[in-house]
């Protein structure tokens, strides 16, 4: 189970910087907004994972 946690946890951490390099380079408000939302979500499902997998996930 601790693999699937790590694995996750790393995957979240992946997809959290590649919004922020999409935040970067945002040329509009609006696509600010949605890359700190998307962001914002990822960030709350990994705290998530790292407080213990949802009871969907558990084995």
């Amino acid at each position: 189970m601790t693999d699937l946690r790590d694995m996750l946890i790393r995957g979240s951490e992946k997809v959290i910087a590649h919004y922020r390099l999409l935040l970067s380079g945002a040329k509009t408000e609006r696509e600010r907004e949605l890359y700190l939302s998307r962001i914002e979500r990822e960030q709350r499902m990994m705290d998530q994972i790292q407080d213990g997998l949802p009871g969907r996930f558990a084995a």
